[in-house]
């Protein structure tokens, strides 16, 4: 990609769910015919990609935004995807991070189709090396949703079994290496030979991560979620003209944020309602210093783009 499109911006408009339609709710949004541009009200918005509501299908997600970056993953560069929007927008829906092996939808189960079709192909002439982590940003902490040996407690107020915070769960440190980089020290970096490990892994630890229910949704996502992709290549010796030493390495992060949101529309109090307001200070400088830099380490750490859907 060329610098100027080092981060793309892409909007996905769901189409309104039941319970709106029940009260009466109606679009908003307009979309500009042959425009990647929106309009509300008097204002509009132009993006890279708008996908839903008369424009592109949101089927095409994954082709348009996402497998441009799985080439360039094979070609050693660094590469982000990344959801952001207001809570029961539809950002888990769409990256796919409670994939459960039913349904391949969203975009994390497409990737792991595609990463494992491109290897099976090019295993007679290079040797791969894959590896997935998964972690969440909850209350300003971050924790490793793969830990082989989480205790759990039905945590106050949570829709899902939340593993106990304590001995046998200690936040993941966050440190800043000599040349600049960004390192998580004791994260599980699990091998995978296989699409259906790799499932294993997102499946586990999504059971793991923080939801809860508020008036916009029933299971808000309440902690950032990163899933990332760690791969190795290697030319074999069967590859005559290649063969050597040297190993490419490159990563793919997967970023399911949570949902940003309003107390007034979610009628979070108590605990969801300071959970709401952590989820916004995360990015505001000086008050989760650690957390917003390992974010923003997604985004630079030599990636070849990101894509970033304002999902609505």
């Amino acid at each position: 990609m060329e610098n100027g499109d080092c981060v793309r911006v892409s909007v996905n408009i769901r189409p309104l769910i039941t319970p709106e339609l029940l009260v009466g709710c109606t679009d908003c949004i307009t979309v500009v015919p042959g425009e990647p541009q929106v309009q509300i009200g008097s204002h509009s918005f132009t993006y890279d990609y708008v996908f839903g509501n008369g424009a592109f299908p949101s089927s095409q997600i994954f082709d348009k935004c996402v497998a441009p970056l799985i080439e360039a993953l094979f070609q050693g560069y660094n590469g982000t995807v990344l959801a952001y929007g207001q809570t029961g927008s539809g950002k888990t829906y769409t990256m796919g991070t409670n994939y459960s092996g039913k349904e391949n939808t969203g975009v994390i189960p497409k990737v792991m189709e595609t990463i494992f079709s491109r290897v099976e192909s090019m295993k007679d002439t290079t040797e791969f090396l894959i590896r997935v982590s998964f972690i969440e940003i909850f209350k300003e902490e971050v924790f490793d949703l793969l830990d082989p040996n989480p205790a759990t407690v039905k945590a106050e107020g949570l829709a899902s079994v939340k593993p106990a915070a304590g001995p046998s769960r200690n936040p993941i440190q966050i440190r800043e290496t000599a040349n600049g980089g960004i390192t998580l020290a004791g994260v599980t970096e699990a091998e995978v030979r296989t699409k259906e490990e790799m499932a294993s892994y997102l499946s586990r630890g999504s059971l793991s991560r923080a939801t809860g229910s508020t008036n916009m949704n029933s299971q808000s996502s309440r902690s950032h979620a990163i899933f990332t992709i760690s791969m190795e290549q290697k030319k074999t010796s069967r590859c005559a003209e290649d063969a050597g030493d040297d190993i490419l390495s490159a990563k793919l992060h997967l970023v399911d944020l949570a949902g940003s949101e309003r107390a007034k529309r979610t009628g979070a109090d108590g605990t969801r309602l300071r959970e709401g307001h952590w989820q916004d200070a995360l990015f505001l400088p000086g008050s989760a210093y650690n957390y917003e830099l390992y974010l923003k380490a997604t985004l630079e750490d030599d990636n070849d783009g990101s894509f970033i859907f304002g999902c609505t």
